[in-house]
């Protein structure tokens, strides 16, 4: 057999014109061979149930999560309900390489399996715009006619039938992306709206449902032959044992049309084969390859051919699987089975230990992720006794679908003191907080310039993440210097809030104080008792003189606005303010 095939591809001429492609309809129900499976009909329901999940996909929420979202926008992804963040990139680029890797298995092991059955390009080329141009324009010889006839109103109508309904079907492609993109509820809120809102996006959209409909509607099978690179991965993938859409050409040569008269058995003792040269497998590929020349680049193992031929097997009374799934060795040696060899070993091993690796790490992967950076332009602090102060800032990241409240606590060294503005966090979910961190270590917990330290992240006594990072100090520390006594203040104040809440006609809050003042001085002090803020205070003004060394004790009455969180009491000595006192309110 010549190889000159190989030198050039249907879809384009000698001049590197287009070659239009009008494959036929595949032969199905009572056309189709009942020896022997419909390998169109399987791909159809298929099809369908792929469809059905592609429609349905940016709906479809686990855990409150889509099943699939990749906001490049946002740096969310959910894949099967699984939230991932730029963080887990790591996770992200393992799954490519076990993906890769099972492609691998499988095109070694059956061809181009994944472009005849699940490749989104030709479920949507085959089984949605194909279909639609069957329906309209009838099959591949009453498509050639329409072409060929000067412009009616016959063809004027359906032209513009199937190019409407391919721009509707495409518009629907690209509202289904960007749902993936977004999120489904996005999706319906923007659909929702008018399109005056949101310009911009409505553009970007209209660019992408031009992008979807030259591809189905003009370029079409040229995306499997000179854009994907699949194809010519196959060269290198494949093996005399894989097994692939091929035929029997021990069986079917040598070709010629049967005579009529002509028995099988004189056609059979004179060296002819099985195939009676119908070329039906060559007018039902939407590629334009004739499988009898062998494996091919651009043969995507959509098995048209097999039923075609499988039909016509049927019709001239010879079994069918002239052309079927088989290997070449299943050909040439007759082998029954796909035989387990060592590159397919290999493969499978490796494939098997990256999908436990993959899996294992998205069990471990934790729940939070928190980080830890010293804040620009720090480095530490001394205070007078001797502690170092190193300032941080943390970023926590909620992986998980939930509301979450943690704290965060120094575990090593022990003696140490961590102080962050909110000492309960509030972690909402799928979402970052920030907060600054203080960590004081004292004297003796310094081991030198740097000192390694480990926080922990805790949530309902659990430990959600452990952080390890550096505290910064001095190479020579001071001495500690032990703080004088602090002086007892003149007068101290004291106040307790009666748990008894009253509410007014008008919406205030009424509270009952009792307060409490001792002179630690030894004269006598003219003293007043402020409200700071909104509100009043009963008896005002609350004015009382304290001799020296003596104690005072009242109840007051204190009025505060309806949203009032606090009370805040003020003493003053005459002019001088002694204590500011701050009272929480319980709702």
């Amino acid at each position: 057999m010549s190889d000159s095939f190989r030198d050039s591809i249907p879809t384009v001429d000698q001049t590197g014109k287009r070659v239009w492609m009008y494959p036929r309809k595949p032969p199905v129900g009572k056309r189709a061979s009942p020896d022997a499976p419909s390998y169109y009909t399987l791909r159809s329901w298929l099809s369908w149930f792929l469809l059905l999940v592609m429609v349905s996909g940016p709906f479809i929420k686990i855990n409150g999560n889509p099943l699939l979202m990749m906001n490049v926008v946002e740096r969310k992804f959910s894949i099967f309900g699984m939230m991932f963040w730029p963080q887990d990139f790591f996770l992200f680029a393992l799954a490519m390489i076990t993906l890769f890797v099972l492609i691998v298995l499988s095109t070694a092991a059956y061809g181009r399996i994944w472009c005849g059955w699940l490749c989104p390009q030709t479920v949507m080329m085959e089984m949605v715009f194909r279909k639609i141009e069957y329906w309209i324009e009838g099959d591949a010889n009453q498509q050639k006619a329409l072409n060929a006839k000067t412009w009616d109103q016959e063809k004027l109508s359906k032209k513009a039938i199937k190019h409407s309904l391919f721009f509707l079907v495409s518009f629907g492609v690209a509202n289904l992306l960007l749902g993936y993109v977004i999120g489904g509820d996005a999706l319906i809120d923007l659909v929702s709206s008018p399109p005056t809102e949101h310009a911009q996006g409505f553009f970007i959209l209209l660019m992408f449902t031009g992008l979807f409909y030259l591809i189905f509607a003009r370029f079409r099978e040229q995306a499997c032959t000179f854009v994907c690179p699949y194809g010519r991965f196959q060269s290198v993938l494949l093996d005399p044992n894989s097994i692939v859409v091929a035929y029997d050409h021990k069986r079917g040569e040598q070709r010629s049309r049967k005579l009529p008269g002509e028995s099988w058995e004189e056609r059979l003792g004179i060296g002819k084969g099985d195939c009676v040269d119908c070329g039906l497998c060559v007018s039902v590929c939407p590629t334009g390859i004739d499988i009898r020349n062998g494996t091919q680049m651009e043969c995507v193992n959509c098995c048209n051919c097999i039923d075609a031929c499988n039909s016509v097997m049927h019709k001239v009374g010879r079994p069918s699987g002239l052309i079927r799934y088989a290997s070449q060795n299943q050909i040439e040696h007759g082998e029954k089975k796909l035989r387990f060899t060592p590159r397919l070993k290999a493969y499978s091993l490796l494939c098997a230990a990256l999908s436990v690796l993959l899996f294992s790490l998205l069990l471990l992967r934790p729940r939070v992720d928190a980080d830890l950076r010293r804040m620009r332009g720090s480095s530490f602090q001394i205070d007078e006794q001797g502690q170092v102060r190193n300032t941080f800032e943390a970023r926590f990241l909620n992986k998980t679908g939930k509301d979450m409240r943690a704290t965060f606590e120094l575990i090593s060294p022990a003696e140490g003191e961590l102080i962050y503005a909110d000492q309960s966090l509030n972690l909402p979910a799928q979402d970052e907080q920030q907060s600054m961190v203080v960590v004081l270590l004292p004297h003796g917990q310094i081991q030198g310039r740097e000192t390694p330290i480990k926080l922990a992240l805790k949530s309902d006594g659990n430990t959600l993440e452990e952080i390890k990072s550096v505290f910064l100090a001095p190479a020579v520390l001071p001495e500690p210097v032990t703080p004088a006594p602090a002086p007892l203040a003149a007068v101290e104040m004291n106040a307790t809030l009666r748990p008894e809440k009253q509410l007014m006609p008008d919406g205030q809050q009424m509270w009952i104080a009792d307060l409490t003042l001792n002179s630690n001085t030894d004269r006598s002090s003219e003293l007043s008792i402020a409200l700071e803020g909104e509100g009043s205070l009963l008896p005002s003004p609350l004015t009382l003189k304290l001799e020296a060394g003596a104690s005072w004790e009242s109840s007051v009455v204190i009025t505060l606005p309806a949203t009032a969180t606090r009370i805040e009491l003020s003493l003053n000595d005459q002019e001088t303010l002694l204590q500011r006192l701050r009272l929480e309110l319980t709702p």
